[in-house]
């Protein structure tokens, strides 16, 4: 996809995204809708879906593809890494990351986008996976980055 299609797109859901999100302040239930509207607007996402971080455990949230790994192992992993260093994450090829969980072995490139919550405390992380090799780049990391955002806007504490 071309990076200025790609960006308009994103403009554009975010627009969507803002509209259906701030009527309702749960943050699972704006999750669940990232997800759904996410995945089925980028031909180039595989899978999409957030992990919870609980009790210092990662947890499946909301996704949309196809199963998903339930709790991912401690310390390992891209989502972990993106946990740890408190940033996102793109992984141009999976199979060449260290410790990378591989819930599918379809997907080759992800992208991880870390969620901090109204008092900045980290509680969640965007995953997005894709079945192309470099999938991912800064388009989507600072546009994903944004509409996560809107997870904890205006909710509150």
């Amino acid at each position: 996809m071309k990076k200025e299609i790609k960006q308009k797109r994103y403009e554009r859901l975010y627009k969507q995204l803002q509209e259906l999100l701030l009527p309702v302040s749960e943050p699972t239930s704006r999750m669940s809708t990232i997800a759904a509207l996410l995945h089925h607007k980028f031909k180039y996402y595989f899978w999409t879906g957030f992990y919870r971080l609980i009790q210092d455990e990662l947890l499946v949230g909301c996704y949309q593809g196809p199963l998903a790994c339930l709790k991912l192992k401690k310390n390992t992993g891209v989502c972990w890494k993106a946990i740890k260093e408190q940033k996102s994450i793109i992984v141009p090829n999976v199979h060449q990351f260290p410790g990378h969980i591989a819930c599918d072995s379809r997907s080759n490139s992800e992208i991880v986008v870390p969620i901090k919550n109204f008092q900045n405390k980290l509680v969640a992380v965007l995953d997005v996976d894709s079945k192309d090799f470099d999938a991912f780049d800064k388009i989507d990391q600072l546009n994903l980055e944004n509409i996560v955002k809107l997870i904890y806007k205006n909710v509150s504490k």
